[in-house]
């Protein structure tokens, strides 16, 4: 969805968008292993994890640092300086993600608030599992949007 930064009020309430189905590779997971330094059994050990729960599954984490970028499909605002993301609310992880899923990003937009120069979204985030009745993660996210100044 694009909108401008002043029209963001309007969109309380409605769904704002959807990004395309992404994969989640063993590769990625190693990545996000290196980077974090959680080499859990669960993740990365693909011989243990086929033999004792059916295949490696993605950190919960990896699923949290992807709702930026996905973001970025789901809403564009024209209009703005910046965007800072400012903290979740609430997030839970309702559902593991198994190497070779795809995952997708469904955003509604439940508030925005005037505060600190700019306005605060709040944001549902689902992240939906392909072929899954439950999704992978549902989280409140906070960010700060910022207008462009005039002159």
């Amino acid at each position: 969805m694009d909108i401008e930064y002043s029209e963001l009020h309007s969109k309380v309430g409605q769904e704002i968008g959807t990004s395309e189905w992404i994969e989640i590779t063993q590769e990625r997971i190693n990545k996000f292993a290196e980077a974090t330094d959680d080499h859990q059994w669960i993740h990365v050990d693909v011989e243990r994890a086929n033999a004792e729960i059916g295949g490696p599954i993605a950190h919960g984490y990896l699923l949290m640092s992807l709702l930026p970028v996905l973001f970025n499909e789901c809403l564009t605002i024209h209009g703005t300086s910046r965007i800072l993301n400012y903290g979740s609310d609430r997030v839970r992880f309702t559902n593991m993600v198994r190497v070779g899923s795809r995952v997708r990003l469904k955003q509604v937009c439940m508030t925005v608030k005037s505060n600190a120069g700019g306005k605060v979204l709040k944001i549902k985030n689902t992240l939906e599992i392909e072929g899954e009745k439950r999704p992978a993660l549902v989280a409140e996210t906070l960010q700060i949007v910022y207008g462009k100044l005039e002159g």
